[in-house]
C-alpha cells in the first residue's frame, strides 16, 4: 500500500511540476522564509494476543540562512500502550539542516542531515522502569511539494543513519548502529507551513 500511495504521489507531483514550469505561481522557499513543518504517526501492531498501539509526533522549526538551506530544530514525542498495559513514553529533540535542490518552485528534492537525541521511558504493568538514552546522526533524501503559497506536503524516504542507546543503569554498555534503508518500507509524510 506504502508503495502505491508514493509510487501516485510521485507521479502527480512530477506530472505538476512540468505543467507548472511557465506558471509557477504556487508557493517556494526564499532565503529569510520561516516555516513550520510537522509530522504525526500512529501504529498499532498485533503479535499473537498482544496488541501495542503507539502515537508519534514532531513538531519542527525552519529558517532559510540562504537560498537552498534551511535550518531546522524539532521536537520528539511519542507513546506506546500495549494490551497489557506495558507503556513507554519518548522525548527528545533535534538540530539539523536541509538542502533544497529547486526552492523557489512549487516541486523540489530535498536532502536532508540531522543530529538529535531522545531519552525513553519503560514502565511495564508490574512496577518498575528502565530508561534508555539514544543518540543518531541521520542524513536522507525527501520531496517538498507545495498545495498553495503557504502549505507543502513533505516526504521523506529512509535514511543513511547512526544510533547509539545505552540503558540508563550502571555498568550499561551502549548499543551502536549503523545503516543504510533508502526501501519503501521507511517512508514519513509532514505538512508544512510557511510564513
Amino acid at each position: 500500500m506504502k508503495k502505491l500511495l508514493l509510487i501516485a504521489a510521485v507521479a502527480v507531483f512530477g506530472f505538476t511540476n512540468v505543467n507548472a514550469q511557465d506558471e509557477n505561481t504556487t508557493g517556494g522557499f526564499e532565503e529569510g522564509d520561516v516555516y513550520v513543518s510537522g509530522t504525526v504517526g500512529y501504529n498499532s501492531t498485533k503479535e499473537g494476543d498482544l496488541k501495542t498501539n503507539r502515537f508519534d509526533f514532531m513538531p519542527t522549526v525552519g529558517y532559510f540562512v540562504s537560498e537552498n538551506i534551511a535550518l531546522e530544530a524539532n521536537l520528539s514525542i511519542g507513546s506506546a500502550e500495549n494490551a497489557a498495559d506495558d507503556k513507554t513514553t519518548t522525548f527528545g529533540g533535534g538540530l539539523g539542516a536541509t538542502y533544497f535542490f529547486t526552492p523557489a518552485n512549487q516541486f523540489s528534492f530535498t536532502v536532508g542531515a540531522g543530529v538529535s537525541y531522545a531519552n525513553s521511558k519503560f514502565e511495564p504493568n508490574g512496577g518498575g522502569e528502565s530508561k534508555l538514552d539514544v543518540f543518531a546522526i541521520a542524513v536522507g533524501p525527501g520531496l517538498n511539494y507545495f498545495v498553495s503559497d503557504c502549505f507543502a506536503l513533505r516526504a521523506s524516504v529512509g535514511a543513511l543513519s547512526y544510533i547509539s542507546a545505552k540503558p540508563d543503569a550502571d555498568g550499561a554498555e551502549s548499543a551502536n548502529s549503523f545503516g543504510l534503508n533508502l526501501d519503501l518500507s521507511d517512508i514519513n509524510f509532514g505538512v508544512t507551513y510557511k510564513f
